[in-house]
């Protein structure tokens, strides 16, 4: 099996679809999101296929497809299904593959369990995507310490939109785990914003 990499965010609309974009094309890699919450025609699979340009690229096909923008569990209560976790089944691509999840970390995806407890069942790195706002300090460390809690291997952090030196510093030294990638805010994203952070990304 190929390398394959979880992408999650401190919490939503963190900017995990261009970083799993960016890794995908920095990797040559497949892509699959395991859940997808609304936007059923233009979701995030739809973006991915937008921006990354690599000929043998294959998305494949979302687990659940949930028709509501909102948490797993109360979208998937809403379309009448359970999400379990023994259903996901991660591809057996031949490519390395980028998963990118739907929500932070502790987001549930039933009664019972939470992305993390995914994770933990796809048995894979984590790349941590973080966002400066005011809190953001705190859920990126909190996210940190659930992943160590957990036992899960991160691979570094990514840091996207406005740059706050002091707060990336700290989180940085308190962490002491790589920066991988700097995202600046952009106003259009498009395959060259893409290409060109993609060339940037190194493990």
């Amino acid at each position: 099996m190929s390398q394959t990499i979880i992408v999650a965010g401190i919490g939503t609309e963190i900017g995990k679809t261009v970083v799993s974009a960016i890794l995908t094309k920095a990797l040559k890699a497949d892509y699959w999101k395991p859940i997808q919450s609304g936007d059923l025609d233009q979701g995030d699979a739809y973006w991915i296929q937008q921006w990354v340009k690599h000929p043998n690229l294959t998305i494949w096909p979302s687990t659940y497809r949930l028709s509501q923008p909102l948490s797993p569990h109360t979208a998937a209560e809403l379309d009448g299904i359970s999400i379990e976790l023994n259903q996901f089944q991660k591809p057996a691509s031949s490519q390395p593959l980028v998963i990118e999840l739907a929500g932070g970390l502790m987001v549930p995806i039933n009664d019972q369990q939470t992305n993390i407890d995914l994770i933990q069942s796809l048995d894979a790195p984590v790349i941590l995507v973080s966002k400066n706002y005011l809190g953001s300090i705190n859920h990126t460390l909190l996210s940190f310490e659930m992943l160590q809690q957990r036992g899960i291997s991160i691979l570094g952090i990514v840091f996207n939109g406005p740059e706050n030196p002091s707060g990336e510093k700290f989180i940085l030294n308190y962490t002491q785990l790589p920066l991988l990638l700097r995202v600046n805010e952009e106003q259009k994203i498009d395959d060259s914003i893409i290409d060109h952070y993609a060339q940037q990304f190194h493990l």
